[in-house]
């Protein structure tokens, strides 16, 4: 078994998706990306504009390192207390039978990913080291990394018009992580075609108009920035297109045809619903307090809005659901 069969089967042990070996070449999207900043898509998330150089420049994250060692990790759950599976008419709008609120994306009702993949990631950088490496640094959606185009380098599937990966056979509901290293690992075939075709459910769907054309996401219209990374309360013209979704927002995966054929729950527990938050309780989050909130919260995805925007979306979840 080569190195880099080894790592792939490690990978695999650790519970992980798919795997995949890529480059640290520059980026290709480097004009793209200062285009979308220019434009101000970017809205407030300031660290990407100081993330930048290295964003077009990957070998420049980690000194010494020349591949990146690409995972996908599953977070799909089995069961869901916070309302099926999302579907969209044409003019993507709900329909008033499935509108309950609160919405929150499914990659938010159990454990933070940051933690969860973040453990494993450090195993598979542990056992990188162990394997001769120097340099070993994983990241696990954090830092200044293009994971979606390392990810396609490594063909684990392709950018779609939603701005997500998409990998055949399987959707768009994980997390990437990376492993950024030192060993001079035979790379994988970059995966080039694009299966989204003519289909534009994903831009027909989203109620803010966030995608404003395929492959290019307004962040500042996008319901997941306004009620996670947005902190002033957000444009009430775009609030009321909210449709129930009090963190994050899973329409663009949901209506996508690669999800709706293959997506497949995930049975690590990290990543199934906790039942935190109780259904059609509008005055959930102003009953806690701040130790209540980070006693139910500090290790979950919510604790980056933290309880203050907490109640700001709860209601505004609520107000968006009106007649």
């Amino acid at each position: 078994m080569t190195l880099r069969e080894e790592i792939l089967a490690e990978a695999s042990r650790l519970g992980f998706l798919a795997c995949g070996v890529a480059s640290l070449d520059p980026s290709r999207f480097g004009d793209a990306l200062d285009t979308w900043l220019a434009r101000g898509f970017g809205g407030t998330m300031r660290y990407l504009h100081r993330q930048a150089k290295k964003r077009k420049n990957p070998a420049l994250i980690v000194e010494g390192a020349v591949r990146a060692v690409v995972v996908l990790d599953s977070y799909l759950p089995r069961h869901s207390a916070l309302g099926t599976r999302h579907s969209a008419d044409g003019a993507g709008q709900v329909p008033s039978a499935e509108r309950r609120a609160p919405r929150i994306a499914k990659y938010a009702r159990g454990r933070d990913y940051h933690l969860e993949l973040g453990e494993r990631l450090g195993e598979l950088s542990r056992f990188l080291i162990e394997r001769g490496a120097t340099v070993a640094r994983a990241f696990a959606d954090a830092g200044p990394v293009p994971e979606r185009e390392l990810a396609a380098r490594a063909g684990l599937g392709w950018i779609g018009k939603n701005t997500m990966l998409i990998r055949p056979g399987t959707g768009s509901f994980f997390f990437i992580g990376s492993v950024l290293t030192d060993l001079p690992l035979e790379v994988d075939r970059p995966f080039e075609t694009d299966h989204c075709g003519t289909c534009t459910r994903c831009l027909d769907a989203c109620p803010t108009d966030a995608l404003v054309e395929p492959r290019t996401l307004d962040a500042t219209r996008c319901i997941s920035y306004l009620t996670i990374e947005h902190k002033p309360d957000p444009d009430p013209e775009l609030a009321r297109q909210f449709q129930g979704w009090a963190f994050g927002c899973d329409i663009c995966n949901d209506v996508c045809p690669w999800n709706e054929r293959f997506a497949a729950a995930t049975d690590r527990s990290a990543y199934q619903d906790r039942g935190d938050i109780p259904l059609d309780d509008p005055d959930f989050f102003e009953r806690l307090d701040a130790a209540g909130f980070a006693a139910r919260f500090a290790d979950t995805p919510l604790e980056r809005p933290g309880l203050a925007r907490m109640r700001r979306n709860f209601a505004t979840a609520y107000q968006s659901l009106e007649p």
